[in-house]
């Protein structure tokens, strides 16, 4: 076997090398961003703070209301969020691009008469280039109010909302990846199989999803699989073959 691919393909792309990296500081990112959250949502995040002590007590101005902790570790997620939404494009880029994955030009049978998976890469990139928008960070910004004696803001509330934008469009990226290695099995060579885990989630997406023959409506399917993705079943069929993913 080694002979017969000498010379061919001598190294896969970044795109597909680089998995376990992005992924490991992609979910270190997120886990410091729950931790922090956590620990924010647990403290005392009020001014001026009421200090009991004395016979009327005391009002401390200072600054707990501050949002930099949500503001950068939310700006991070969204980084972290965008950083794997543009590695899953590039997969997806090679599986439809005939001349790198030696498969039909966008996965179809008689491509030319179909455009089979070409414009759901179209719709890959029009949201990775929302979320490369969406990732440049809030926290950076501040504008003064109340007359300059809030001058500095951390902007932690538009880095939350960027972020929860940035997971629907993340989804959905995912989701049509997803779509494209489901379609790319009927091309496969015979020898070559997927993985248990992989089997478990192409088996799932079969249940619904039909293999394309010709053009067909392609938001449906794109959603039955984001519906996968956002419920969990798909990390669920995972971690049932693979145990749990930490």
């Amino acid at each position: 076997m080694a002979k017969h691919y000498e010379n061919y393909r001598l190294q896969d792309a970044l795109s597909l090398r680089c998995i376990p990296q992005l992924h490991g500081a992609a979910k270190k990112t997120l886990k410091d961003a729950l931790k922090t959250i956590e620990i924010e949502m647990n403290s005392c995040c009020d001014n001026p703070i009421i200090w009991p002590e004395g016979e009327d007590g005391e009002a401390i101005s200072g600054c707990n209301p501050d949002s930099s902790y949500i503001g950068l570790e939310m700006d991070s997620a969204c980084i972290a969020a965008t950083m794997i939404a543009k590695m899953s494009e590039r997969r997806n880029n090679r599986l439809v691009d005939g001349s790198l994955s030696e498969y039909p030009w966008f996965l179809i049978k008689n491509p030319g008469l179909n455009s089979g998976l070409m414009i759901p890469q179209y719709t890959q990139a029009g949201l990775l280039n929302d979320m490369k928008i969406l990732s440049h960070p809030s926290s950076v910004d501040g504008i003064p109010t109340c007359g300059n004696q809030e001058d500095y803001v951390a902007m932690g509330y538009n880095a939350s909302k960027k972020a929860r934008q940035i997971v629907d469009k993340l989804e959905f990226i995912l989701a049509i990846e997803l779509l494209s290695v489901f379609q790319a099995q009927q091309f496969m060579e015979g020898e070559l199989s997927t993985g248990s885990a992989s089997k478990a989630v192409l088996d799932e997406i079969a249940k619904t999803v039909p293999v394309m023959e010709e053009d067909i409506y392609l938001y449906p399917h794109i959603n039955t699989i984001r519906d996968l993705i956002h419920s969990g079943k798909i990390i669920e069929l995972v971690e049932e073959k693979v145990g749990k993913l930490v």
